[in-house]
Protein backbone atom coordinates (compact mmCIF):
# COMPACT_ATOMS: atom_id res chain seq x y z
CA UNK A 1 0.00 0.00 0.00
CA UNK A 2 2.86 2.49 0.98
CA UNK A 3 4.31 1.76 -2.35
CA UNK A 4 1.18 2.46 -4.48
CA UNK A 5 0.78 5.38 -2.48
CA UNK A 6 4.79 6.53 -3.30
CA UNK A 7 4.10 6.10 -6.63
CA UNK A 8 1.18 8.47 -7.18
CA UNK A 9 2.91 10.90 -4.95
CA UNK A 10 5.39 10.75 -7.48
CA UNK A 11 3.50 11.10 -10.42
CA UNK A 12 1.90 14.21 -8.88
CA UNK A 13 4.98 15.91 -7.68
CA UNK A 14 8.79 15.84 -9.24
CA UNK A 15 11.23 16.78 -6.38
CA UNK A 16 15.08 17.65 -7.38
CA UNK A 17 16.98 16.84 -4.99
CA UNK A 18 21.09 17.87 -5.03
CA UNK A 19 23.52 15.28 -4.60
CA UNK A 20 25.91 17.30 -2.53
CA UNK A 21 23.81 17.38 0.37
CA UNK A 22 23.60 13.53 0.12
CA UNK A 23 27.65 12.36 0.26
CA UNK A 24 28.51 10.95 2.99
CA UNK A 25 30.14 12.55 6.11
CA UNK A 26 33.76 12.22 7.12
CA UNK A 27 34.22 9.29 9.78
CA UNK A 28 34.39 10.69 13.34
CA UNK A 29 36.69 7.92 14.12
CA UNK A 30 39.86 8.57 11.74
CA UNK A 31 41.04 5.08 12.19
CA UNK A 32 38.39 3.99 10.46
CA UNK A 33 36.90 4.54 6.43
CA UNK A 34 33.94 5.60 5.22
CA UNK A 35 34.17 4.28 2.13
CA UNK A 36 31.52 2.61 0.31
CA UNK A 37 33.74 0.69 -2.30
CA UNK A 38 35.51 -2.11 -0.34
CA UNK A 39 38.85 -3.09 0.08
CA UNK A 40 40.22 -7.20 -0.50
CA UNK A 41 44.17 -7.28 0.81
CA UNK A 42 46.15 -10.25 0.22
CA UNK A 43 47.95 -10.97 3.32
CA UNK A 44 51.52 -12.94 3.41
CA UNK A 45 55.09 -12.45 5.05
CA UNK A 46 54.69 -8.80 4.59
CA UNK A 47 51.89 -8.49 6.72
CA UNK A 48 51.19 -11.45 9.17
CA UNK A 49 51.97 -9.39 11.97
CA UNK A 50 48.62 -8.34 14.71
CA UNK A 51 50.61 -5.02 14.22
CA UNK A 52 50.30 -4.65 10.45
CA UNK A 53 46.59 -6.47 10.53
CA UNK A 54 45.46 -3.75 13.09
CA UNK A 55 46.53 -1.13 10.60
CA UNK A 56 45.56 -2.42 7.53
CA UNK A 57 41.96 -2.85 9.46
CA UNK A 58 41.84 0.86 10.53
CA UNK A 59 43.14 1.97 7.32
CA UNK A 60 40.37 0.22 5.79
CA UNK A 61 41.13 -3.39 4.49
CA UNK A 62 37.42 -4.89 4.92
CA UNK A 63 38.62 -8.93 3.09
CA UNK A 64 41.49 -10.70 3.93
CA UNK A 65 42.58 -13.12 1.27
CA UNK A 66 44.25 -15.99 1.42
CA UNK A 67 46.69 -17.35 -1.41
CA UNK A 68 46.64 -21.22 -1.56
CA UNK A 69 49.20 -21.10 -4.43
CA UNK A 70 51.39 -20.11 -1.64
CA UNK A 71 52.28 -21.10 2.10
CA UNK A 72 51.97 -24.60 4.18
CA UNK A 73 49.26 -24.88 6.05
CA UNK A 74 50.36 -24.04 9.55
CA UNK A 75 51.27 -20.83 8.50
CA UNK A 76 47.86 -19.80 7.05
CA UNK A 77 46.51 -21.20 10.19
CA UNK A 78 47.92 -18.76 12.05
CA UNK A 79 47.61 -16.10 10.10
CA UNK A 80 44.05 -16.67 9.71
CA UNK A 81 43.34 -17.06 13.72
CA UNK A 82 45.31 -13.52 13.58
CA UNK A 83 42.92 -11.79 11.31
CA UNK A 84 40.22 -13.23 13.28
CA UNK A 85 41.65 -12.02 17.05
CA UNK A 86 42.31 -8.80 15.74
CA UNK A 87 38.93 -8.36 14.10
CA UNK A 88 37.24 -8.81 17.10
CA UNK A 89 39.38 -6.28 19.07
CA UNK A 90 38.57 -4.01 16.95
CA UNK A 91 34.89 -4.90 16.65
CA UNK A 92 35.39 -4.85 12.82
CA UNK A 93 33.41 -6.90 10.30
CA UNK A 94 36.96 -8.45 8.09
CA UNK A 95 35.78 -11.36 6.09
CA UNK A 96 38.30 -14.11 4.98
CA UNK A 97 38.94 -15.19 1.46
CA UNK A 98 40.36 -18.36 0.69
CA UNK A 99 41.53 -18.31 -3.09
CA UNK A 100 42.34 -21.68 -4.71
CA UNK A 101 45.32 -22.44 -7.02
CA UNK A 102 43.52 -24.01 -9.66
CA UNK A 103 45.19 -25.86 -12.67
CA UNK A 104 48.06 -23.47 -12.52
CA UNK A 105 50.14 -25.18 -15.42
CA UNK A 106 53.91 -24.09 -14.19
CA UNK A 107 57.11 -25.52 -16.01
CA UNK A 108 60.07 -28.08 -14.31
CA UNK A 109 63.36 -27.34 -15.46
CA UNK A 110 67.09 -29.28 -13.89
CA UNK A 111 68.65 -25.72 -14.49
CA UNK A 112 67.90 -22.13 -15.88
CA UNK A 113 67.87 -22.20 -19.60
CA UNK A 114 68.49 -18.83 -22.24
CA UNK A 115 66.10 -19.19 -25.08
CA UNK A 116 66.88 -16.99 -27.95
CA UNK A 117 64.67 -15.41 -30.49
CA UNK A 118 63.53 -17.74 -33.26
CA UNK A 119 65.83 -20.90 -31.55
CA UNK A 120 64.14 -24.19 -31.91
CA UNK A 121 63.22 -26.30 -28.21
CA UNK A 122 61.47 -28.88 -27.32
CA UNK A 123 58.69 -29.28 -24.49
CA UNK A 124 57.50 -32.88 -23.10
CA UNK A 125 55.09 -34.15 -20.83
CA UNK A 126 55.93 -34.83 -17.67
CA UNK A 127 57.77 -38.17 -17.48
CA UNK A 128 58.26 -38.44 -21.17
CA UNK A 129 61.51 -39.66 -22.80
CA UNK A 130 63.86 -36.94 -23.89
CA UNK A 131 65.41 -36.88 -27.29
CA UNK A 132 68.71 -37.89 -27.81
CA UNK A 133 70.78 -34.87 -28.03
CA UNK A 134 68.79 -32.51 -26.11
CA UNK A 135 70.72 -31.06 -23.56
CA UNK A 136 67.99 -28.46 -22.03
CA UNK A 137 64.64 -30.18 -22.01
CA UNK A 138 61.91 -28.45 -20.86
CA UNK A 139 58.75 -29.97 -19.36
CA UNK A 140 55.22 -29.33 -18.49
CA UNK A 141 53.99 -30.56 -14.91
CA UNK A 142 50.59 -31.92 -16.22
CA UNK A 143 49.69 -34.72 -17.99
CA UNK A 144 47.07 -34.58 -21.14
CA UNK A 145 48.68 -31.02 -22.15
CA UNK A 146 50.88 -31.90 -24.71
CA UNK A 147 48.54 -34.01 -26.70
CA UNK A 148 45.97 -31.41 -27.24
CA UNK A 149 48.06 -28.51 -28.59
CA UNK A 150 48.28 -28.27 -32.31
CA UNK A 151 50.85 -26.74 -34.82
CA UNK A 152 50.64 -22.88 -34.48
CA UNK A 153 49.28 -22.78 -30.76
CA UNK A 154 50.93 -20.33 -28.57
CA UNK A 155 52.78 -21.14 -25.61
CA UNK A 156 53.39 -18.17 -22.85
CA UNK A 157 55.86 -18.70 -19.62
CA UNK A 158 55.74 -16.31 -16.55
CA UNK A 159 53.20 -13.99 -17.56
CA UNK A 160 53.67 -13.74 -20.99
CA UNK A 161 57.60 -12.86 -20.92
CA UNK A 162 58.60 -15.58 -23.21
CA UNK A 163 56.83 -16.34 -25.97
CA UNK A 164 56.86 -19.61 -27.97
CA UNK A 165 54.92 -21.46 -30.83
CA UNK A 166 54.51 -24.77 -31.79
CA UNK A 167 55.42 -26.05 -35.63
CA UNK A 168 55.58 -29.60 -34.55
CA UNK A 169 53.06 -31.25 -32.22
CA UNK A 170 54.04 -35.52 -31.42
CA UNK A 171 51.81 -37.64 -28.56
CA UNK A 172 54.56 -36.54 -25.73
CA UNK A 173 56.19 -33.62 -26.76
CA UNK A 174 55.95 -30.80 -28.49
CA UNK A 175 58.63 -28.49 -30.94
CA UNK A 176 58.27 -24.75 -30.80
CA UNK A 177 59.87 -21.76 -31.91
CA UNK A 178 60.95 -18.57 -29.49
CA UNK A 179 58.97 -15.61 -30.61
CA UNK A 180 60.16 -13.74 -27.22
CA UNK A 181 62.92 -15.04 -25.77
CA UNK A 182 64.04 -15.09 -21.80
CA UNK A 183 65.36 -17.06 -18.88
CA UNK A 184 63.12 -20.12 -18.39
CA UNK A 185 63.41 -20.62 -14.60
CA UNK A 186 61.72 -23.61 -12.52
CA UNK A 187 57.93 -23.51 -11.53
CA UNK A 188 56.96 -21.03 -13.52
CA UNK A 189 53.31 -20.47 -14.69
CA UNK A 190 52.63 -21.40 -18.63
CA UNK A 191 49.50 -19.64 -19.99
CA UNK A 192 48.18 -21.53 -23.31
CA UNK A 193 45.25 -19.42 -24.81
CA UNK A 194 42.78 -20.58 -26.76
CA UNK A 195 43.48 -24.00 -26.09
CA UNK A 196 40.93 -26.63 -25.10
CA UNK A 197 42.86 -28.69 -22.27
CA UNK A 198 41.28 -31.69 -20.55
CA UNK A 199 42.26 -30.58 -17.47
CA UNK A 200 39.98 -30.60 -13.77
CA UNK A 201 38.87 -27.14 -13.09
CA UNK A 202 38.28 -28.14 -9.25
CA UNK A 203 42.70 -30.47 -8.22
CA UNK A 204 42.94 -32.34 -5.79
CA UNK A 205 45.48 -30.01 -4.10
CA UNK A 206 42.03 -27.72 -4.74
CA UNK A 207 40.47 -30.31 -2.53
CA UNK A 208 42.90 -30.68 0.03
CA UNK A 209 42.82 -27.25 0.66
CA UNK A 210 39.26 -26.93 0.58
CA UNK A 211 39.05 -29.50 3.28
CA UNK A 212 41.74 -27.47 5.27
CA UNK A 213 39.60 -24.28 4.70
CA UNK A 214 36.06 -25.43 5.53
CA UNK A 215 37.44 -26.41 9.14
CA UNK A 216 38.53 -22.73 9.87
CA UNK A 217 34.99 -21.08 8.93
CA UNK A 218 36.34 -19.14 6.17
CA UNK A 219 33.84 -16.52 4.58
CA UNK A 220 34.40 -16.50 0.71
CA UNK A 221 36.14 -19.38 -1.57
CA UNK A 222 37.27 -17.79 -5.18
CA UNK A 223 37.36 -20.52 -7.59
CA UNK A 224 40.67 -19.75 -10.19
CA UNK A 225 39.93 -20.81 -13.88
CA UNK A 226 36.51 -21.04 -13.95
CA UNK A 227 35.47 -22.35 -17.46
CA UNK A 228 31.40 -22.12 -16.61
CA UNK A 229 28.51 -23.19 -15.06
CA UNK A 230 29.52 -26.39 -14.44
CA UNK A 231 32.56 -26.13 -12.40
CA UNK A 232 30.80 -24.12 -9.70
CA UNK A 233 27.79 -26.41 -9.51
CA UNK A 234 30.45 -29.04 -8.35
CA UNK A 235 32.41 -26.88 -5.91
CA UNK A 236 28.77 -26.37 -4.32
CA UNK A 237 28.28 -30.32 -4.65
CA UNK A 238 31.50 -30.81 -2.52
CA UNK A 239 31.05 -28.34 -0.11
CA UNK A 240 27.51 -29.54 0.55
CA UNK A 241 28.79 -32.61 1.05
CA UNK A 242 31.26 -31.53 3.58
CA UNK A 243 29.49 -28.12 5.34
CA UNK A 244 25.42 -29.69 6.34
CA UNK A 245 24.28 -26.51 8.15
CA UNK A 246 24.17 -24.00 5.48
CA UNK A 247 24.29 -20.98 7.32
CA UNK A 248 27.61 -22.39 7.57
CA UNK A 249 28.29 -22.27 3.98
CA UNK A 250 31.00 -19.91 2.51
CA UNK A 251 29.83 -17.79 -0.83
CA UNK A 252 31.79 -18.90 -3.98
CA UNK A 253 33.89 -16.24 -5.97
CA UNK A 254 34.61 -17.20 -9.72
CA UNK A 255 38.05 -15.56 -11.23
CA UNK A 256 36.92 -15.02 -14.44
CA UNK A 257 40.67 -15.51 -16.42
CA UNK A 258 39.95 -17.13 -19.53
CA UNK A 259 38.74 -16.56 -22.49
CA UNK A 260 35.92 -19.62 -21.68
CA UNK A 261 34.87 -17.57 -18.77
CA UNK A 262 33.97 -14.60 -20.97
CA UNK A 263 31.87 -17.08 -23.43
CA UNK A 264 30.51 -18.59 -20.71
CA UNK A 265 29.89 -15.44 -18.17
CA UNK A 266 25.75 -15.69 -18.37
CA UNK A 267 25.35 -19.06 -16.70
CA UNK A 268 28.49 -18.70 -14.60
CA UNK A 269 26.21 -15.79 -13.36
CA UNK A 270 23.91 -17.58 -12.46
CA UNK A 271 25.63 -20.00 -10.14
CA UNK A 272 28.13 -17.89 -8.33
CA UNK A 273 27.98 -15.52 -5.52
CA UNK A 274 30.46 -12.99 -6.68
CA UNK A 275 32.71 -12.52 -9.20
CA UNK A 276 36.65 -11.33 -9.68
CA UNK A 277 38.33 -9.81 -12.45
CA UNK A 278 41.95 -11.45 -12.17
CA UNK A 279 43.20 -9.29 -15.33
CA UNK A 280 46.27 -10.84 -14.36
CA UNK A 281 45.78 -14.26 -16.46
CA UNK A 282 43.23 -12.57 -18.30
CA UNK A 283 45.61 -9.57 -19.96
CA UNK A 284 47.86 -12.88 -21.04
CA UNK A 285 45.05 -15.50 -22.34
CA UNK A 286 43.29 -12.40 -24.60
CA UNK A 287 44.92 -9.28 -25.99
CA UNK A 288 46.04 -6.96 -23.28
CA UNK A 289 44.17 -4.06 -25.15
CA UNK A 290 40.60 -5.43 -24.83
CA UNK A 291 41.25 -6.14 -21.17
CA UNK A 292 39.63 -3.16 -19.99
CA UNK A 293 36.82 -3.17 -21.90
CA UNK A 294 36.09 -6.39 -20.74
CA UNK A 295 36.98 -4.94 -17.42
CA UNK A 296 34.10 -2.62 -17.78
CA UNK A 297 31.96 -5.50 -19.30
CA UNK A 298 32.41 -7.90 -16.49
CA UNK A 299 31.70 -4.96 -14.10
CA UNK A 300 28.55 -4.12 -15.38
CA UNK A 301 26.79 -7.44 -15.81
CA UNK A 302 27.78 -8.72 -12.47
CA UNK A 303 25.72 -5.32 -10.92
CA UNK A 304 23.02 -6.03 -13.10
CA UNK A 305 23.04 -10.02 -12.05
CA UNK A 306 23.01 -8.38 -8.24
CA UNK A 307 26.49 -10.08 -7.86
CA UNK A 308 29.23 -8.28 -5.81
CA UNK A 309 32.30 -7.89 -8.11
CA UNK A 310 36.38 -7.46 -7.22
CA UNK A 311 39.00 -5.52 -9.59
CA UNK A 312 41.72 -7.38 -9.11
CA UNK A 313 45.78 -7.78 -10.18
CA UNK A 314 48.72 -5.27 -10.23
CA UNK A 315 46.08 -2.27 -9.28
CA UNK A 316 48.90 -0.36 -6.89
CA UNK A 317 51.82 -2.86 -8.11
CA UNK A 318 54.63 -0.44 -7.85
CA UNK A 319 54.36 0.48 -4.15
CA UNK A 320 55.50 -3.39 -3.12
CA UNK A 321 58.59 -1.55 -3.63
CA UNK A 322 57.80 1.95 -3.69
CA UNK A 323 56.06 4.16 -1.05
CA UNK A 324 54.11 6.35 -3.49
CA UNK A 325 51.81 4.83 -6.75
CA UNK A 326 52.16 5.75 -10.31
CA UNK A 327 49.94 8.64 -11.60
CA UNK A 328 48.41 5.12 -14.10
CA UNK A 329 47.42 2.93 -10.83
CA UNK A 330 45.83 5.90 -9.16
CA UNK A 331 43.71 6.18 -12.56
CA UNK A 332 43.42 2.43 -12.40
CA UNK A 333 41.86 2.47 -9.00
CA UNK A 334 39.78 5.61 -9.44
CA UNK A 335 38.09 3.96 -12.80
CA UNK A 336 37.06 0.94 -10.91
CA UNK A 337 35.55 2.81 -8.12
CA UNK A 338 34.40 5.16 -11.05
CA UNK A 339 32.63 1.70 -12.76
CA UNK A 340 31.09 0.88 -9.69
CA UNK A 341 32.91 -2.57 -8.45
CA UNK A 342 32.24 -3.61 -5.40
CA UNK A 343 35.40 -4.66 -4.25
CA UNK A 344 39.01 -3.78 -5.29
CA UNK A 345 41.94 -5.90 -4.50
CA UNK A 346 45.42 -5.76 -3.31
CA UNK A 347 47.71 -8.76 -4.09
CA UNK A 348 51.85 -8.69 -4.06
CA UNK A 349 51.61 -5.31 -2.67
CA UNK A 350 50.35 -6.32 0.93
CA UNK A 351 51.79 -9.90 0.94
CA UNK A 352 55.15 -9.59 -0.02
CA UNK A 353 55.67 -5.57 -0.63
CA UNK A 354 57.82 -3.02 1.45
CA UNK A 355 54.26 -0.98 2.11
CA UNK A 356 51.61 -3.11 3.08
CA UNK A 357 49.53 -0.80 5.59
CA UNK A 358 50.70 2.77 3.12
CA UNK A 359 49.27 0.46 0.18
CA UNK A 360 45.98 0.03 1.74
CA UNK A 361 45.99 3.92 3.01
CA UNK A 362 46.63 4.94 -0.34
CA UNK A 363 43.72 2.84 -1.68
CA UNK A 364 41.26 4.18 0.42
CA UNK A 365 42.41 7.26 0.40
CA UNK A 366 42.13 6.99 -3.65
CA UNK A 367 38.38 5.94 -3.21
CA UNK A 368 37.45 8.39 -1.18
CA UNK A 369 38.23 10.98 -3.36
CA UNK A 370 37.00 9.30 -6.49
CA UNK A 371 33.49 9.25 -4.24
CA UNK A 372 33.56 12.29 -3.32
CA UNK A 373 33.71 13.17 -7.20
CA UNK A 374 30.77 14.15 -9.48
CA UNK A 375 32.10 10.90 -11.94
CA UNK A 376 31.33 8.55 -8.82
CA UNK A 377 27.17 8.85 -9.04
CA UNK A 378 24.64 7.30 -10.05
CA UNK A 379 21.53 9.93 -11.77
CA UNK A 380 19.21 7.08 -11.78
CA UNK A 381 18.46 3.13 -10.31
CA UNK A 382 20.82 0.74 -12.40
CA UNK A 383 19.11 -2.31 -14.22
CA UNK A 384 18.60 -5.09 -12.88
CA UNK A 385 17.99 -8.95 -14.47
CA UNK A 386 15.71 -9.74 -11.56
CA UNK A 387 11.87 -8.98 -11.50
CA UNK A 388 10.20 -9.60 -8.91
CA UNK A 389 8.29 -7.74 -6.09
CA UNK A 390 11.40 -7.99 -3.98
CA UNK A 391 13.13 -5.49 -6.59
CA UNK A 392 9.91 -3.45 -6.74
CA UNK A 393 10.38 -2.45 -2.92
CA UNK A 394 13.56 -1.93 -2.66
CA UNK A 395 13.38 -0.01 -5.91
CA UNK A 396 10.56 1.86 -4.01
CA UNK A 397 12.77 2.21 -1.12
CA UNK A 398 15.98 3.60 -3.27
CA UNK A 399 13.55 6.56 -5.35
CA UNK A 400 12.19 7.47 -1.33
CA UNK A 401 15.44 8.07 -0.49
CA UNK A 402 16.38 10.08 -3.20
CA UNK A 403 13.22 12.16 -3.12
CA UNK A 404 13.24 12.96 0.58
CA UNK A 405 16.36 13.32 0.97
CA UNK A 406 17.15 10.72 3.72
CA UNK A 407 20.44 10.22 5.52
CA UNK A 408 20.57 6.08 5.50
CA UNK A 409 18.61 3.01 4.48
CA UNK A 410 18.57 0.46 6.95
CA UNK A 411 17.27 -2.60 7.47
CA UNK A 412 16.93 -6.71 8.93
CA UNK A 413 18.97 -8.92 6.54
CA UNK A 414 18.76 -12.55 7.98
CA UNK A 415 20.03 -14.00 4.86
CA UNK A 416 21.77 -11.29 2.74
CA UNK A 417 19.51 -11.12 -0.23
CA UNK A 418 18.04 -8.02 0.75
CA UNK A 419 21.39 -5.93 1.44
CA UNK A 420 22.62 -7.10 -1.72
CA UNK A 421 19.22 -5.73 -3.34
CA UNK A 422 20.01 -2.59 -1.81
CA UNK A 423 23.42 -2.56 -2.51
CA UNK A 424 22.65 -3.28 -6.32
CA UNK A 425 21.08 0.22 -6.67
CA UNK A 426 24.24 2.34 -5.75
CA UNK A 427 22.33 3.99 -3.62
CA UNK A 428 23.56 7.87 -2.04
CA UNK A 429 22.71 7.17 1.41
CA UNK A 430 24.36 5.29 3.65
CA UNK A 431 23.27 1.63 3.83
CA UNK A 432 22.61 -0.05 7.95
CA UNK A 433 21.81 -3.58 8.11
CA UNK A 434 20.82 -5.38 10.96
CA UNK A 435 21.63 -9.40 11.03
CA UNK A 436 21.60 -12.34 13.60
CA UNK A 437 23.86 -14.02 11.73
CA UNK A 438 27.86 -13.63 11.50
CA UNK A 439 28.63 -15.49 8.34
CA UNK A 440 26.31 -13.36 6.87
CA UNK A 441 27.90 -10.45 8.57
CA UNK A 442 31.80 -10.87 7.65
CA UNK A 443 30.20 -11.54 3.83
CA UNK A 444 28.48 -8.15 4.08
CA UNK A 445 32.37 -7.01 4.13
CA UNK A 446 32.32 -7.15 0.03
CA UNK A 447 29.15 -5.91 -0.42
CA UNK A 448 29.20 -2.25 -1.71
CA UNK A 449 28.21 0.50 0.88
CA UNK A 450 26.91 -1.87 3.10
CA UNK A 451 27.55 -1.47 7.01
CA UNK A 452 26.67 -5.03 9.03
CA UNK A 453 25.68 -5.36 12.49
CA UNK A 454 25.39 -7.84 14.67
CA UNK A 455 22.44 -8.63 17.36
CA UNK A 456 21.38 -11.56 19.07
CA UNK A 457 19.26 -14.88 17.64
CA UNK A 458 17.69 -14.70 20.90
CA UNK A 459 16.27 -10.85 20.29
CA UNK A 460 13.26 -10.23 19.06
CA UNK A 461 13.99 -9.60 15.13
CA UNK A 462 11.82 -6.24 15.51
CA UNK A 463 14.03 -4.81 17.94
CA UNK A 464 17.10 -4.97 15.77
CA UNK A 465 16.47 -1.79 13.89
CA UNK A 466 15.49 0.54 16.47
CA UNK A 467 19.12 -0.79 18.60
CA UNK A 468 20.66 -0.64 15.11
CA UNK A 469 19.69 3.11 15.40
CA UNK A 470 21.11 3.86 18.88
CA UNK A 471 23.88 1.99 18.25
CA UNK A 472 24.51 4.00 14.92
CA UNK A 473 23.73 7.15 16.39
CA UNK A 474 26.15 6.67 19.10
CA UNK A 475 28.91 6.14 16.21
CA UNK A 476 27.89 9.55 15.10
CA UNK A 477 26.79 8.13 11.74
CA UNK A 478 23.44 9.96 12.32
CA UNK A 479 21.70 12.11 14.26
CA UNK A 480 18.54 12.92 15.93
CA UNK A 481 16.41 14.57 12.60
CA UNK A 482 18.08 12.47 10.45
CA UNK A 483 15.24 10.67 8.07
CA UNK A 484 15.69 7.14 7.33
CA UNK A 485 13.87 4.67 4.96
CA UNK A 486 12.92 1.34 6.64
CA UNK A 487 12.99 -2.18 5.12
CA UNK A 488 12.16 -5.53 6.38
CA UNK A 489 14.10 -8.34 4.71
CA UNK A 490 12.35 -11.33 3.15
CA UNK A 491 11.87 -14.51 5.33
CA UNK A 492 11.89 -12.57 8.39
CA UNK A 493 9.64 -14.24 10.84
CA UNK A 494 8.12 -15.80 7.69
CA UNK A 495 6.83 -12.57 6.44
CA UNK A 496 7.64 -11.55 2.96
CA UNK A 497 9.51 -8.58 2.26
CA UNK A 498 8.38 -5.13 3.20
CA UNK A 499 9.04 -1.51 2.43
CA UNK A 500 7.87 0.41 6.45
CA UNK A 501 8.41 3.97 5.25
CA UNK A 502 10.63 6.89 5.96
CA UNK A 503 11.29 7.55 9.59
CA UNK A 504 12.68 10.73 11.40
CA UNK A 505 14.99 9.91 13.84
CA UNK A 506 14.64 11.21 17.75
Amino acid sequence: MLVLVYNKFMALKKIKVKKKNMKKKPAKNFNFSNKRTKIVATIGPASESEKSLKSMIKAGMNVARFNFSHGEYSWHRMAIRRVKKVSDELGANVAILADLQGPRIRINVEKEISLKKRSDIYIYEIGADILKGDENPIFIDKINIIKNLKKNQEILIEDGLIKLKVIESKAKYLKARVVNGGIVKDHKGVNIPGADLDIEVITKKDKRDLDFVLEHDIDFVALSFVKNGKNIKKLKRIIKNKIKNAEKFPKIISKIERQEAIINLNEILEETDAIMVARGDLGIEMDESRVVILQKEIIERSICSMRPVIVATQMLASMEKNPRPTRAEVSDVSNAVIDHADAVMLSGESANGDYPVESVEVMTRIIEKTEESAYDDVHGPLSCVLNSDYVLVVRSAYELARTFNAQAICMISVSGFTARLVSHFRPDQDVFVATNNKKILNQFSLLWGVDGYLFDKKDKLESYIDKMIKQVKSEKKLKKGDKVVLIIGKNVDGEKMRLLGIKKIK
